[in-house]
Parts: structure tokens; C-alpha cells; sequence
């Protein structure tokens, strides 16, 4: 039985043979080993092709603004694994990769898929600012959250912002998402009833679709820069344990709300 119409399974991403491996249609010892970095690697085997210089810049920005974020949840369950199986490291990186979903790391494709639909509407020459409105109206309506405003910490503009969007007018690229995500932000009082500001799971699809990076691999950014960052606390585990500890303090605060057994 088949679900889809194919038979036969695809790639153009890499092929190999006895005496060599192509990556894109590059050689991968020749061409790509020692010449390229690994932020330009990745956005060559996301798109297929090389990133400019600047949408290299804006894609690597990404990346480090993301990678690491103190002890959120994804980070403690990581921890807690690694103290439970230090002999399993890609285990814990695993626990703590799952949890990307609509509020942590995968906020940043569906903010992206708001300022897609935002840009659709307003077309080339539309009014930004009127399209944000209609669409946000439009995901309020259906009952959804508008990805990537306000922060629990940040009440203004989460710091991170303002330097992406520095880094994609420096390098060039098209800021036409970073002004669809600024007319979101305006509209959003009048329509929540809240003054959500930017953060940095907005700004980060508002710099990367002004460059080839696909809508479809958004999410794949913040998982690829959280690895890098639990990999470290897992290093830091390894010789200065807190996965336990963390499990201590969530029993110490816990408060039993059941029934009591008869006496």
C-alpha cells in the first residue's frame, strides 16, 4: 500500500560513491570542508544553494541570539534526563528539543506564517499597516494567540529585537517582514486590548524572510541554535550537576490538592 503518489524515495540534498560525497551538488571534502562555515553550510542544505554574504549575516544573527536562554523549561527537562541517564547525551538534547512547540522555540514559524499571510494581502503596493490590522482580526477571531509579542520579562521591547533588525538593515537584505512585524505590533492594542511588543521569536522571521530562508524550515532555526545551547548545559551538568536539584525544588514547592485518605 501507498499513502502518497511516489514509489521511490527522493533526495537532492546528497549523494555518495567509493571515492566520493556531493552535498548540493558540491564535493563535500573538496569544496565544503575548511571553505565554508557551518551557518552558510546550513542554509545550503536548507535552500540548495549558497547565502549571500548578507543573508548569511542575518541567518548566523538568528543563531546566536537564540541559542541560549537560562534554565526554561526545555533546558531543566534536559538537564533533569541527563541526571537521570549521564549515559545517554542525545537522549537528554532529545527531551529537551521536544518541547518546541507553539510557545516555546516553534513561535517563531507561526509569527511567520502571520507576516506571510499579512504580506499576501497587502500585496506589493497595499497599506501594511491595514492588511496587519484585517489579519490579526482574523487570527482573533478564530481564537489564536499572535506569535511572538510580549515577553514575561521583557515589557518593552525584548533587547534582542532592535539588534536583528540593526543586523538585516546592515546586511542589506529586504526589511519588508521587519515592517510587516512593526505593523503588527502597532495594531495589536487596539485589537487585543494589550500593548504586546515585539520579541525575539517575531524578529527572528521578520529578518530571515527578507532572505532566501524558507517559511517551511522557520522552525528549524531555533531547534538548530537550542541544541547548541542544551549541549552546553549538559557539558556543565556533567562536572556541576543541577538536574537533581531542580527535581528537589519542584517537590519542595509542590502543593497536593487530592483527597486525603480516611483516617
Amino acid at each position: 500500500m501507498k499513502i502518497g503518489k511516489s514509489t521511490v524515495p527522493r533526495t537532492a540534498i546528497s549523494t555518495s560513491d567509493e571515492h566520493s560525497i556531493s552535498v548540493r551538488g558540491e564535493d563535500l571534502c573538496r569544496d565544503l570542508i575548511g571553505q565554508i562555515s557551518f551557518t552558510d553550510y546550513f542554509s545550503l542544505l536548507v535552500t540548495g544553494q549558497r547565502p549571500s554574504a548578507g543573508d548569511a549575516r542575518v541567518l548566523d544573527a538568528t543563531l546566536v541570539a537564540i541559542a541560549e536562554h537560562g534554565l526554561v523549561p526545555s533546558v531543566q527537562a534536559s538537564r533533569m534526563t541527563y541526571a537521570a541517564a549521564p549515559d545517554a547525551l542525545q537522549g537528554a538534547v532529545a527531551a529537551g528539543i521536544l518541547g518546541c512547540g507553539s510557545v516555546i522555540l516553534g513561535a517563531s514559524e507561526t509569527a511567520g506564517r502571520l507576516f506571510t499571510e499579512v504580506s499576501e494581502l497587502a500585496g506589493d503596493a497595499g497599506d501594511l499597516r491595514e492588511a496587519a490590522a484585517t489579519v490579526v482580526k482574523r487570527w482573533r477571531a478564530a481564537g489564536q494567540a499572535i506569535p511572538g509579542y510580549g515577553h514575561p520579562l521583557h515589557k518593552a521591547r525584548d533587547p534582542r529585537v532592535a539588534r536583528l533588525f540593526e543586523v538585516a538593515k546592515e546586511a542589506g537584505t529586504s526589511l519588508r517582514f521587519v515592517q510587516i512585524a512593526e505593523a503588527v505590533e502597532e495594531v495589536i492594542p487596539a485589537i487585543v486590548g494589550k500593548d504586546l511588543r515585539l520579541n525575539v521569536s517575531a524578529a527572528i522571521p521578520a529578518v530571515l524572510l527578507g532572505t532566501q530562508f524558507p517559511l517551511r524550515a522557520l522552525r528549524g532555526v531555533p531547534i538548530l541554535a537550542r541544541t547548541a545551547g542544551l549541549i552546553a548545559h549538559l557539558a556543565e551538568e556533567a562536572v556541576a550537576p543541577s538536574g537533581f536539584a531542580l527535581s528537589y525544588q519542584a517537590t519542595r514547592e509542590l502543593v497536593y490538592e487530592g483527597k486525603e485518605p480516611r483516617k
